[in-house]
């Protein structure tokens, strides 16, 4: 009980080692043509895939992945292979939108970004966002598409992008990442979230913490410290009282790490904005059994398809902007 409780936590406290992470080198195939793309940021570039089908709509759709070393395609060497990301630009390429997804500094290819783990803040990659879409100006419309860490970021970008077309909130959380971060790691026992809430209470009050258990250093190892500071001092909600784009809230009701009252609280922060709360589809956009080891079967599975009436919500919004 005790490992598969440590197994819940790597995959929902989604606070991961940046460095070390690999990635695999893409290669073009399939009917939908791939160029590795690199976007000159603050310290060098991002590494990133253009997909641009024949006949593209002149939309451009930047993906933005969530948290940890989660890569461009949505994978992640702690949760496994599931393929989301990719499977969503091959989605789009299919109603005829661009896309680039690509991996956040610190991860896989765009490792070098960042020297040491205790200088990255949060937004550091909003504002790596902001470079990619400025990198794409000639594209008649951009949209962009964040899931679950990656829709706060993208929220947070939206401010300094008055000419989005469109935001894409997937899975992404309602409340301030402390609070989240409480609620899933109670959903993993009394003891780890009894000892850790003393911690996450003192990094919200801008605090460092130096005796960390030995169980919970991967959560909060010191050099992490600095990004969950700067991470917590947002309220996805206020910010998205600010957000000007039109927006879709989109939001499975088989997800372990996100609620659908997350999406409720976006939804209610913008009420002009669009929410689909779909059925059966978990965190990795994957339709997966209600059990918790079933569900967890599903990060590792990258043949299984996108929920399908997830799939259908994104692609007519896109298309429609």
């Amino acid at each position: 009980m005790r490992r598969f409780a440590y197994k819940l936590i790597v995959l929902t406290a989604s606070v991961f080692l940046l460095a070390g992470c690999s990635g695999k080198e893409e290669v073009s195939t399939g009917k939908f043509p791939e160029k590795e793309i690199e976007v000159p940021v603050k310290g060098g570039t991002l590494k990133g895939t253009l997909m641009e089908p024949s006949g593209a709509s002149g939309t451009l759709a930047i993906i933005v992945a969530g948290s940890g070393p989660t890569d461009r395609n949505g994978n992640n060497p702690q949760a496994g292979e599931n393929n989301s990301l990719k499977m969503i630009a091959k989605a789009l390429a299919e109603a005829k939108v661009s896309s680039y997804r690509y991996d956040k500094r610190g991860i896989a290819k765009s490792a070098d970004l960042v020297k040491k783990e205790e200088d990255l803040i949060f937004t550091d990659y909003s504002d790596d966002i902001v470079k990619i879409a400025a990198y794409f100006k000639d594209y008649k419309k951009i949209v962009l598409i964040g899931h679950s860490e990656g829709a706060m970021l993208a929220s947070v970008a939206e401010m300094d992008l008055p000419n989005l077309s469109g935001l894409v909130m997937v899975s992404g959380i309602g409340t301030p990442a402390d609070e989240t971060l409480k609620r899933q790691l109670k959903a993993s026992g009394e003891d780890i979230y009894n000892r850790s809430l003393p911690i996450i209470d003192s990094l919200t009050n801008g605090q460092k913490v130096t005796e960390i258990p030995a169980d919970l250093f991967m959560l909060f190892r010191p050099s992490v410290q600095p990004y969950l500071i700067s991470w917590f001092r947002f309220d996805p909600s206020e910010v998205m009282k600010g957000v000007k784009a039109k927006t879709v809230i989109l939001q499975g009701d088989n997800d372990m790490q996100v609620s659908v009252e997350d999406a409720k609280l976006l939804h209610e922060s913008k009420p002009d904005s669009t929410m689909f709360i779909i059925p059966g589809m978990n965190h990795v956009l994957k339709e997966a059994p209600t059990d918790r080891d079933g569900n967890l079967k599903t990060y590792s599975d990258p043949l299984l398809p996108l929920d399908p009436e997830f799939k259908e919500k994104l692609i007519d919004f896109v298309s429609g902007l």
